[in-house]
């Protein structure tokens, strides 16, 4: 553990609960022995570490939490791998929040057990071929029979989308044109997940190309519009900025290591004034980041999150975590892009996080907006 005290420059783990203590320890225990030293194998083979994801509900990390618990463990997960973070994320923040928020009691009941024990695999579908960053333009419909919704179109990049037992399908409701959740059973026919392939990040998770032909579908009666898809998307964007954390934590944690082991020219690289200051600058910039995730935390716990909130944590996190790991790459000279070593992982991972649930120039337009009262995109 001392490398984690380390690391918490400013003592922040004082403000931790017994619980959240626990919980942050329990997880770092897990990535540090279980999944560091297995993760390489699956990001190189792109294969799903199904293994370390079973762990995940066997460590009960599917249960309600505090927010600042949740975020250290998005924060310990994607220390170890950004795969297995992005997958927790889908499974907790995206699918079963949907389903928590907007579900009705019977499809609360009948999925949220079953998902927590990861019984069942879920996926959010929200972006579409052809609408990333504009996903409100979205094409998929949705048109209501004597039966029940039945959906139609596409999406794209919609992580576990391939193997999820139940999707959450955001499309537009024919009869008022306003973009509306649906959960869809995926043994159902017309429903179609195609893995993609030829990723150079996020290796170890699959991602799906979804097409969808007159598949019945259930609605969430909680949404009517896409402000409840925002009301999802509000808190797991702030799980960005704790993600970004994890990933700089992890590329400044292997850098200190190996600087330190490192000797050229007689001496430990450490010894050398230069890797000195590019260490502090580094631990400086883990600490802001720290400082932003930490706010997050207290503002959800007491129901004062926004979007615009945490799209500038997103957007400063992910920005940060990019020049982070990047000073680590170049202090570990060739030896930096070796996966033995995890920073080049961590340097592909994170222009992931950069990009999805809104680029860093998306989070600057809709803070742009709130703060001028100009939609410079709208």
């Amino acid at each position: 553990m001392s490398t984690a005290l380390a690391t918490d420059y400013f003592n922040l783990r004082d403000q931790f609960t017994d619980d959240e203590l626990e919980r942050f320890l329990a997880t770092r225990r897990f990535v540090d022995e279980e999944v560091l030293p297995q993760i390489n194998a699956y990001w190189e083979a792109a294969e799903l570490p199904w293994p370390l994801m079973r762990r995940l509900a066997e460590l009960d990390l599917f249960t309600e939490m505090s927010p600042l618990a949740r975020g250290l463990v998005d924060m310990e997960l994607h220390r170890g791998d950004g795969s297995l973070g992005t997958f927790y994320g889908v499974q907790k923040g995206l699918a079963m929040k949907s389903i928590e928020l907007h579900g009705s009691p019977e499809q609360q009941q009948r999925w949220l057990p079953r998902m927590a024990r990861l019984d069942a695999i879920g996926a959010f579908a929200l972006t579409e071929p052809d609408h990333g960053s504009d996903s409100v333009a979205l094409e998929t419909t949705a048109t209501q029979t004597p039966t029940g919704y039945v959906l139609n179109g596409a999406k794209r990049w919609i992580g576990n989308g391939s193997i999820a037992d139940v999707t959450v399908v955001w499309a537009r409701d024919t009869a008022d044109g306003q973009v509306k959740g649906f959960v869809v059973d995926t043994d159902q026919p017309g429903y179609d997940a195609t893995t993609m392939t030829g990723k150079g990040a996020s290796r170890a998770i699959w991602q799906a190309d979804i097409t969808l032909t007159d598949v019945k579908a259930e609605h969430l009666p909680g949404t009517s519009s896409f402000k409840d898809a925002i009301r999802v998307l509000v808190t797991t964007r702030g799980t960005c900025a704790w993600a970004a954390l994890g990933h700089a934590v992890g590329s400044y944690d292997a850098a200190l290591s190996y600087t330190s082991n490192r000797v050229q020219f007689g001496k430990p690289l450490t010894s050398f004034q230069l890797v000195q200051d590019r260490l502090v600058k580094m631990l400086a910039d883990v600490t802001g980041m720290q400082l932003y995730c930490m706010q997050l935390a207290r503002l959800e716990s007491a129901g004062e999150m926004s979007d615009t909130i945490a799209g500038l944590a997103k957007l400063n996190n992910t920005r940060t975590a990019r020049r982070v790991i990047a000073e680590a790459r170049d202090l570990l000279g060739g030896n930096g892009v070796l996966l033995e070593h995890h920073v080049i992982r961590h340097m592909t991972d994170i222009e992931v996080i950069h990009t999805y649930e809104g680029t860093e120039t998306m989070q600057a337009l809709i803070v742009g907006r709130d703060i001028t009262g100009f939609s410079a995109f709208k």
